[in-house]
Order: C-alpha cells, then structure tokens, then sequence
C-alpha cells in the first residue's frame, strides 16, 4: 500500500465538465479522479465505470455537462486518524481509498503499490530516465555565492536535481554542535568544526531552494534532525533524502513517512539486517521510497561498493533502487544505470583541494557533465528486449555488405525458377539467401535476364507495375544514369531528379543521352565525395570548406551539361545537403548562426548561373559511411527559416527528415511545415519512423499524409516532389510506383 499526498495528478474541481474529468484522467494514467470544492472538501469520485454506467443511459452524450451529475457520492473512504493497517485492510475492496479529516476534505490517497514514483515533476518508473542528483551537500562551505554557483554548475551538467543537506546542530549533538569539546573523539571533532563553520542559515537555504526553482532545476534536502525536517516542511520540499547515518533512526524515519512525501534512503552503515527493519517500518506506513546501494567511505574503494548488492534491495524492498557514490571517477555511477538504477546521486564541487571531506570524493563540473552525457547515452543503449528488428542504419549496410540470390541465366515469363538458376552474390539488394527455397519452384512472372537480383515481389501473388498518374503539383522519379530511359518509359513525370554519385561525376554523360526529352530536369548533389569526403559548406576547416565548395562547382557544371537534354529546364534545382554535422554531439545552437553564415559564404563562392541551390532540410541523426553523424543546420525549423529569409534561398522540404526532427525534439510537424511553407521549391515526399527510420514507404511510418498533403497545397502549393523511398529504384522502381499509388489519392 502507498499512501499518496501529491494530491494535483488525483484531484479536480468538481464543477468541471465531465470532458476535462476524462482528461484528467488520461494525464495521470488511472482511472479514478476525485472532485473537490474551493476548501478540497471531497464530493465525489469518478472513474470510467461511471462514466460508461452513465453514457448507456443517456439518449445524447453531452460531454461539456457539470461533473456533478456523473459523480459517485458512495464510495470506501478512510480518515487521518485510522491506523495503517485498518487503511491497507480497507484497500483490498477498491483500487484506490481517499482519505480525509474530520472536515471531510482529502489530505491523501491509499492505493496499491504500481511501481511509480512521482519526485516533484518527475515519475520514476522501471523504464524512466535515471533521476541524477547532484549532492552539493556542504560544498558550499558556507558560502551563498559558492552555493548559487554549484547549482549554476549541477544544472549546466544536466543533473535534474540538487541536493543540500540541513541540521540544527543544537538539537542533533549531546554536546549542542560545540566543535571545542574537549572530550570528543578525533573524528567527531574533525566533523563537528567543518559544521559549525560551514552551515549556511535556514533562510540562506530557503533562498537557495527558490533559486533553484527559478532556474528549473528541482531542490532536495537533507534533513538531519527533527527541527531540519519541520522547517523543510513548512518551505514545502517535495520529497527527502534520507542519509544512510540515519537509516537506522526510525523515529526520524516516522516522522518523514509521516509526510508522505517520498523518501530516497542511502543503505550506507546499515547491514542487511538494519535494513529490513527500515522496509518494513516505511511499508507498514505505506512510504513510497527507494534504496539506493552506498558504501559510506570517502573515498569509498572500488572492491567494497559491490553493486550487485542493488538487485538484492529491488527484491527486499519491492522498490525501485539507486546508487550513492563516493568513488572517485564516473564509471561506477554509469555502470549502476545500466544495472537498473533509477536514482544516481555523486557529489559535486568547484575544486577538489578545498578543505572538507566530500571535495575530496566530488565531481567536478566538466566531470559530473560527462557522467551525465554517459548516463543517458547508455540509457538509449539499453532498449528494450521486444523482438529484435533491423535498424534503418543496419538495413543499409546489408544492401551494401551481404548477399542476395540472383539468377545465373536467362528466363521468361511462365518459366520455373530451379535451385540451379540462383547463385548467391554481394551486394544484398535482393532477397536474402535465406529465402532460396521460397523462391525455388515458383513460375516466373517477369523476364529474367543473367546477374538480375530476386525481389519480394517475385514472391507475391500480385505485382506492381507502373502506369500513368495524376497529381495536383508537378512531379518526378529519382533516376541514374543506367536506369533513367527504363523508368520513363514506365509512366508519365514531368521531370526527372538525377541522383549522383561521385563515380558518376567521372563519367561522359554523352555516352547516356542521344535525345533530348521533353522533362524538366531536378539534380541532387552527392553527400560523398572521394577519400571520405562529405560535402560541408559549415565547415571550420578551411580546406574541407574549400573542398566542399569545389565539388558542388563541379555538379554545378553537370547540371548545366544535363540542361541541354531536357526541354523544360530553364533552371534545374541542385539539391543538396549543405552541411553542419559533427561527429560527438550537437554543437551549443549559439554556434549556429556562425555555421549557416560560412554556408552562405561558401555559396557566394559558387558561379550558379543557369541554376538553383536548394539545400534539404535534415534528419538530427544522418546516416554517413555505415554509422550516425549529429547534424546541427537545416534541423530546427526557426533557423531553417531564418537562413532562406536572410540569405535568399529556397528549400528541399525532405519530409522524412523532418518528422525525424520533430520526434526527437517533440516539435509539432505541421507547425514546422507552416514554419517553412513559403521557402520549400521542391519535395522528397518518403515516410519517416522514431528518430532515424529514414527513407521508409509511404504508410509504413510516422507521417498522416493526408494532413501534410492539406498542408503543402496551403502553404507550398507549386512546389515540385518526388517519391524518395530508399532503394526504391529497384526492381524497375518499383518502390517508386508503390508510393505513386499510395499518394495519388492525396497529392
């Protein structure tokens, strides 16, 4: 049993509309909300049996009706003064049990047990980010200024909270906190003298909490004493820290359950013994807490922490756990998260020489930065253990490194593909070797020619084929060289959008066209250029900028060598991924205004007589040579739009890119095309999935394509588009023709 007294995810005013009851219910994920007057006087719960009890019997639903006419006035309720264990008793009969004073008004509720924690703003779950507590404790040394600066220092690093510790060192030591008692031990003297020194006032310690506040980083306290707790709880802390000296003081321990704020409890000192006595204490009071492992030596030796220790509190508590350190060094912490952890706490400091012992075993600020860097990147790394599935990056790869079944002879339509027929070659385009006896005995129902690759479709009963279609905008197919004349004569573009590769920046493209075609002409520039070069016009380096600025020339110059092929090109579009990546991390975005000026620079640079550069909006994780890059530009709509309005350039809006920005930054996808609306000229139209899946069939990913389609015709109503699903010229295009049938009905 739990009881609860964060009350604001549970409560609603009971004179609201039985919608915003419903959505209340949906933010705090149960299915019970009580409803309150002005004074938090109970009037009734509601939960979705009485709603569904109440929709049957009404012959129209008006959801906007007052809440009052659906709320249940009969329900198992406890008072403040009745024992726990009558409460817990109580609960076997309901999910949840509001419990209220003798003026009925609620003050907490008892529910079982569901594996959440709510910290303040934060609810901590099996599968919730580890909750990273930066322990300033006393390294503040008794400076307000030392104070401030450490919490400006735990909130740069990423940490979500800060901690201090408070004692009213009157009441906490026999001797009254006199540091010059003679008859004290070594120890205890040591100690006592860096307290009476080193304590800041209550007041000081209000005004830190407040500034913490302000600057949206969560204050924590720990109370040493009696007196601490009663002052925190006037100030209005939001849950508590327990130190492990005080793991064994189960009268402080009371009085803190008796809060029912949650507790983070260090097991430093205490043998197990010790701390079962604790669990069962903070149970029978129904405490929500969570055990955090911790060897309360300083500097505490790497063969005494013994982390495997958190799985045996996860299994004594039934909690959630975490880790205290006092090692040196940030491994130990990462290590605990990837055990489990969901709390972390290490202590921070601005210089280790000062005087004091946590200095000693504290972080600096660079240091607590890379801890906390460390920490969620092994958090992503954890993942899940639901079946495993091909990343995007992987699939890539495999068109490029595996191998494929292709068929060693010629073969036409009605014929019987035989095992003899297939071989198995590199690169892995096609299907894969495991599917040879799939594709054995089936009748052929396209024309095979020597070295062709097998498909899916060569599986399927229907096929795909190509045909005319019928857009609103005008549109194109992504070609190459070799297979252009094959995609053309299969349907009705108006344009076509020649994707280069390096290699194809050598060739005679005489040796390609021997007519011309009346087409408009659209060319997208190569990422990747001979000895891993990738295009970057935001390079700092000056020779990779230069570079960079040299092969664009050259496309620029192949584009108008195309030019003359095509009818309708009076100004081919160049797409390009202008640049701005970096290889560890997102750049501070206060760099970014320096990056889109040096791509203007370069562009400058460029004699784009004849043509237009149209840079693509970008995905935050590109995938570059087999792995992931951090791309900076051309990512964030506002800037994106800044740079076209200051620099007078126009855009390739690659939808799949963006929906990729947008879910990892949670931004609104169809504010970001409003953002961006009036700069787009061209569109790669391609589904998107998660933070990465990039390239994916129209339906198979994130995008409604119906809304973007209102959208575009709004807002970019003569931009140009092409269907840009990976590897969808294969098998004749065919992942083009699929996308074309798909988007026809909205485009």
């Amino acid at each position: 049993m739990i009881i609860d007294k964060n009350l604001s995810p549970y409560i609603i005013f009971y004179e609201a509309s039985i919608a915003q009851a419903l959505q209340r219910i949906i933010e705090n994920r149960t299915t019970v909300i009580f409803a309150v007057n002005e004074e938090n006087i109970l009037k009734g719960l509601f939960t979705n049996g009485d709603f569904l009890r109440w929709v049957v019997k009404q012959p129209t639903v008006d959801l906007n009706r007052s809440l009052e006419v659906v709320l249940n006035k009969n329900y198992i309720y406890a008072t403040d003064e009745e024992d726990y264990k009558v409460v817990a008793t109580r609960l076997k009969n309901a999910q949840y049990i509001p419990i209220v004073d003798q003026r009925h008004r609620l003050t907490a509720i008892a529910r079982f047990n569901d594996g959440m924690i709510r910290i303040g703003p934060y609810a901590l779950s099996k599968y919730s980010p580890a909750f990273i507590v930066a322990e300033i404790g006393i390294n503040h040394n008794g400076s307000f200024d030392l104070a401030k600066k450490l919490i400006d220092s735990s909130i740069k690093s990423g940490a979500n909270c800060a901690k201090f510790q408070m004692r009213d060192l009157s009441s906490l030591y026999i001797n009254a906190g006199n540091a010059d008692d003679a008859r004290e031990n070594l120890g205890s003297q040591y100690t006592l003298d860096l307290l009476s020194r080193f304590q800041l006032s209550p007041d000081e310690m209000f005004a830190l909490f407040d500034y913490c506040k302000k600057h949206e980083i969560m204050p924590l306290c720990t109370p040493w004493d009696l007196n601490s707790l009663r002052l925190l709880e006037q100030y209005g802390m939001q849950a508590y820290k327990v130190a492990s000296a005080d793991m064994t003081n189960h009268t402080l321990l009371q009085e803190m359950a008796k809060t029912g704020k949650p507790l983070i409890c260090s097991t430093g000192m205490s043998d197990e013994v010790e701390i079962i006595e604790t669990i069962k204490l903070l149970q029978s009071m129904g405490t929500q807490y969570i055990l955090l492992q911790c060897n309360s030596t300083y500097p505490a030796p790497f063969k005494d922490i013994n982390l495997r220790y958190m799985m045996r509190l996860a299994e004594l508590g039934d909690c959630l756990i975490g880790y205290s350190g006092h090692e040196r060094g940030i491994h130990v912490a990462v290590a605990a998260v990837s055990m489990g952890a969901k709390v972390i706490e290490k202590h921070i400091t601005l210089d280790r020489n000062m005087e004091g012992n946590d200095h000693k075993v504290s972080l600096l600020p660079d240091e607590f930065s890379m801890m906390v860097e460390a920490i969620r990147q092994v958090e992503i790394a954890i993942g899940s253990d639901s079946p495993r599935q091909i990343t995007q990056g992987e699939r890539m790869n495999r068109a490029n490194l595996a191998k494929s079944l292709i068929i060693n002879c010629n073969l036409e339509i009605g014929q019987t593909i035989r095992a003899d027929m297939i071989d198995v070659k590199s690169p892995g385009r096609g299907l894969q070797p495991n599917f040879m006896k799939d594709i054995v005995g089936k009748i052929a129902r396209r024309r095979f020619f020597v070295g062709d690759f097998f498909y899916p479709s060569d599986l399927d009963v229907t096929t795909v084929s190509a045909r005319d279609y019928r857009f609103k905008r005008r549109w194109g197919v992504p070609v190459r060289y070799h297979d252009y004349k094959l995609l053309l004569e299969r349907s009705n573009p108006d344009f076509l959008e020649f994707h280069l590769s390096y290699k194809d920046m050598e060739r005679n493209i005489e040796q390609f066209f021997d007519r011309e075609y009346d087409l408009d002409l659209i060319v997208h520039s190569p990422d990747l250029f001979p000895g891993d070069h990738l295009l970057n016009l935001a390079a700092d380096d000056e020779g990779q900028r230069r570079r960079s600025i040299e092969k664009l020339q050259q496309v620029i110059e192949i584009t108008r060598s195309l030019k003359v092929y095509f009818k309708r090109a009076s100004k081919p579009l160049i797409v390009a991924s202008l640049g701005g990546f970096s290889k560890d991390g997102f750049v501070d975005p206060a760099l970014r205004p320096e990056m889109y000026a040096r791509i203007a620079d370069s562009l400058s640079q460029l004699d784009q007589h004849g043509v237009e550069i149209v840079g693509q909006t970008l995905p935050p994780f590109p995938w570059y040579f087999g792995g992931q890059l951090f791309l900076n530009l051309f990512v964030n709509p506002k800037d994106t739009a800044d740079f076209c309005e200051k620099y007078g350039y126009r855009l390739c809006f690659d939808v799949s890119h963006s929906k990729l920005a947008c879910n990892h930054f949670n931004w609104s996808f169809m504010e970001f095309v409003e953002s961006i609306g009036s700069h787009i000229a061209h569109l790669h139209i391609v589904d998107a999935k998660g933070v990465d899946g990039e390239g994916l069939q129209i339906g198979d990913g994130d995008i409604d394509f119906h809304a973007l389609a209102d959208y575009l015709d709004r807002v970019a109503p003569s931009a140009t588009f092409i269907p840009e699903i990976w590897q969808g010229h294969e098998n004749e295009g065919e992942g083009f023709w699929i996308a074309l049938n798909r988007l026809e009905k909205w485009f």
